[in-house]
């Protein structure tokens, strides 16, 4: 797959910093308590609960790069927005609203045989959050193609939006990984052993739908040996979309997502790296084909209250 120099190289150097980042203490010694894998994601889901409240009085950065190529040909799109992340007083039905105020959009793409900088007034810029949709929900409902025209600049737009979630303080969309109760259920969690990853020992889960023929997530999971919070976690489809939907509407061939998770000195957990590759189709009617890349990074986390105890 082509990607932009910028991701190809950058994106695995991130990952790879990640193992020494500041806050990821190495632990010890591999814990040994013979728990189940269900009992593990019992307790991820319980701190998956406890983690979004405290982090409601964190406020971060949160950068997306996206960037979209013809099949194994040129560029013809990249994008870098920037936004600030903060929390709101809220309403009855929404005890905590989320902020996402972005504050540059840059980037270039190819017009005439050349490249065009962009540069954007984020008062004008018109983004779309997910309010709790997901990519695999508009599959499974076999939607068309969710775009308003044929053209890289939408493609980026509807991929921002669904990236963020207002009613998520990750910074991510909450479908995008089955860590809370909800999710859970629809699951099977399997025990892989024991390891250190981004160094701290974690129990290494692999999970799967429990309907086989369902479209949603497969993927495996770190989880911290001793907090129970997820560490790093890979998804990717459990199986392509039907074929009259991917020839007919859309399709995401490779699509998947991998995510690193950060704990801060006070112990509140953020997804902090997060990336994907993967090819986008949409059928007949729009007939655009793209290899797309993404990357974010939530940064400059700052606790702006104190956690009530």
């Amino acid at each position: 797959m082509v990607v932009t120099t910028k991701l190809k190289f950058c994106l695995p150097a991130v990952l790879l910093a990640a193992s020494f980042a500041p806050g990821q203490d190495a632990q010890s010694s591999v814990q040994t308590v013979p728990l189940k894998a269900e009992e593990i994601m019992a307790r991820v889901a319980g701190n998956q609960e406890r983690s979004e409240t405290l982090r409601d009085d964190y406020v971060y950065n949160q950068h997306i790069h996206i960037a979209t190529h013809k099949p194994q040909n040129r560029m013809m799109r990249e994008e870098n927005a920037d936004y600030e992340v903060s929390s709101l007083p809220g309403t009855y039905d929404m005890p905590v609203r989320i902020q996402k105020r972005l504050r540059l959009l840059t980037g270039r793409y190819w017009k005439k045989d050349k490249y065009v900088d962009l540069q954007v007034d984020p008062a004008k810029e018109k983004s779309k959050t997910n309010s709790g949709s997901d990519l695999i929900q508009d599959l499974q409902s076999y939607e068309p193609a969710p775009l308003s025209g044929s053209s890289d600049e939408d493609l980026i737009r509807f991929l921002r939006g669904y990236l963020l979630d207002d009613k998520s303080k990750d910074g991510l969309g909450r479908a995008l990984f089955p860590l809370t109760q909800e999710l859970q259920r629809n699951y099977i969690f399997t025990l892989l052993g024991q390891e250190v990853d981004e160094g701290r020992n974690c129990y290494h889960i692999a999970f799967s739908p429990k309907d086989g023929n369902a479209l949603t997530w497969t993927g495996e999971a770190f989880i911290d040996a001793a907090e129970f919070q997820p560490v790093r976690v890979f998804t990717k489809m459990s199986h392509r979309a039907p074929f009259l939907v991917r020839t007919m509407w859309f399709d995401f061939p490779g699509l998947g997502f991998n995510v690193v998770y950060q704990r801060q000195p006070d112990g509140v957990w953020f997804p902090w790296i997060f990336g994907t590759e993967f090819r986008m189709h949409a059928g007949p009617v729009l007939f655009f084909n793209r290899d797309v890349a993404i990357a974010v990074e939530n940064s400059n986390f700052q606790h702006v209250r104190a956690v009530a105890k």
